[in-house]
């Protein structure tokens, strides 16, 4: 089956490059097994800049078998090694189609491309409800379908659930085993990952971390304004900063920050963001 592929899917005519001959070579090994190409994450919901993850989904209407998937390792380990330093910033999944269209069908493990990876590993990471939420709602279209086809719709009520869940179970194993966090990367990473799902809860829907960080700048107490912007100006490098050390008042500042913006999130307000949609 030949794809269509979008021409000019992001502002970056040299990411353009990249994606397209990754979702052509995946069209390569895959063949008929692959139903779509996706971006979702910052390049979806509108809010990006050149220091941005590259989040996409691959579509697949079966299970990966054991020749495609050495393929699709040598593959990415080729893509990596492209000129465009967009090739670095790539991550995403390889999500069957059935496993994608129900939101209840979390769990399973699907392979993955981290941030900065060579090969593909199975994890969870975009088994979620959120990454489900924007790729239907606002997914860039690299070749197949239109998203909306592939996902079952999301009531808000659940999505609200999710984003609440996920900030309190992050937040226990990072203050749980915080030495696992303890580089400068995860530093600004959590950050800035907390102030946009306490902001998603807020809206009732997933939105950038730019626009997270300054709702909370703006709505929450200012005493927390310096970290947050320390984190905005920390995201440049991350292969560097993944592997230095976080200054040790900042990551003390960082895991109080977590407890705060918990808290936050199990204020009454935020309560009845969540209640008041269960009927949907």
């Amino acid at each position: 089956m030949k794809m269509n592929y979008a021409q000019e899917p992001t502002p970056y005519k040299d990411l353009n490059a990249v994606l397209l001959e990754m979702v052509q070579s995946q069209q390569v090994v895959l063949g008929d097994t692959l139903l779509g190409a996706y971006l979702q994450g910052s390049f979806a919901v509108g809010d990006f800049d050149e220091h941005s993850d590259v989040d996409f989904i691959a579509v697949i209407n079966e299970e990966i078998s054991g020749d495609q998937l050495a393929d699709l390792q040598e593959m990415h380990w080729r893509l990596y090694r492209l000129e465009s330093k967009w090739a670095q910033h790539l991550e995403g999944s390889y999500f069957p189609a059935a496993s994608l269209r129900d939101y209840k069908q979390l769990g399973d493990r699907l392979w993955y491309l981290d941030h900065g990876s060579q090969s593909l590993e199975l994890s969870v990471h975009c088994n979620t409800i959120v990454v489900r939420w924007t790729l239907r709602e606002q997914g860039v279209r690299l070749a197949g379908p239109s998203p909306v086809r592939l996902v079952d719709p999301i009531p808000a009520s659940v999505l609200r659930r999710s984003i609440k869940a996920d900030m309190s179970d992050w937040g226990q194993e990072i203050l749980r085993e915080p030495e696992r966090y303890n580089n400068r990367f995860y530093q600004s990473f959590i950050v800035l990952s907390y102030c946009r799902m306490l902001h998603d809860l807020h809206n009732g829907k997933p939105g950038s971390k730019r626009a997270g960080a300054e709702w909370v700048k703006a709505n929450l107490d200012p005493l927390w304004a310096g970290l947050i912007d320390r984190s905005w100006s920390g995201r440049p490098n991350p292969a560097v900063s993944v592997r230095t050390p976080a200054d040790p008042a900042e990551f003390e500042r960082t895991l109080a920050f977590i407890q705060y913006i918990i808290a936050e999130s199990n204020r009454s307000g935020s309560e009845m963001l969540i209640d008041k949609t269960e009927g949907e």
